[in-house]
């Protein structure tokens, strides 16, 4: 990793790894994190939680593992912090990490189905440009071609609002992610549903202008 270089040879710079879709991948790729790298372990703080892997959306669990002097101010910080986990997240958290992990295999086939089934379609669309992603279940297509005097539509930002005006589909601009000319969909839904959604964009996208 060229990062890694970088960050070995700058040694007062600490590091923050968001690790959340550790178990999400696709095409045989294999997960590693920074922390693994001996010589930066030790100025490294790793985030994870079961809102991804586990599909614990809104349970609200998260957890980290660091240097002690981190992780004694972070349990400062969060011992006077009025907003807390319940009990109730906390057990099922424990479950889920500790429980058989066989469901996740499974999960990420279904994912990787919709995955090369949204990709597939967003490339057959006349102006979009979509990438593969490895991981995750998101993916960042260019609507480049797409703006301009045809559309006079100007941004991504004025793309994705017209896509949900006209098309009733909701996405996400990719501006917001610091790469404009792109947009952002989840694919975490039923195949039913980007079915009609990949439908819909493709007719906006076909006819609008």
């Amino acid at each position: 990793m060229d990062l890694s270089k970088v960050l070995t040879k700058y040694k007062k710079i600490h590091i923050l790894s968001d690790d959340i879709y550790e178990h999400i991948t696709y095409d045989k790729t294999k997960f590693f994190t920074i922390a693994q790298i001996s010589s930066l372990k030790n100025r490294t703080l790793t985030m994870n939680g079961v809102s991804k892997s586990y599909a614990m959306t809104g349970w609200r669990i998260g957890y980290a593992g660091g240097p002690k002097e981190i992780i004694k101010a972070i349990r400062k910080v969060q011992s006077q912090s009025t907003s807390n986990p319940s009990s109730v997240s906390q057990a099922a958290a424990v479950e889920a990490l500790s429980g058989t992990q066989k469901f996740i295999k499974i999960r990420s086939k279904e994912f990787k189905k919709r995955r090369d089934f949204v990709v597939g379609s967003l490339n057959k669309i006349k102006g979009i440009n979509c990438l593969t992603p490895n991981g995750a279940f998101y993916v960042f297509p260019s609507c480049k071609k797409l703006l301009g005097k045809k559309t006079k539509l100007k941004t991504d930002s004025e793309f994705v609002e017209k896509l949900l005006q006209k098309a009733n589909v909701a996405v996400v601009q990719g501006s917001a992610f610091g790469l404009p000319g792109h947009f952002r969909i989840s694919y975490a839904t039923s195949m039913q549903k980007l079915k009609i959604a990949m439908g819909r964009i493709k007719y906006f996208c076909e006819n609008f202008g």
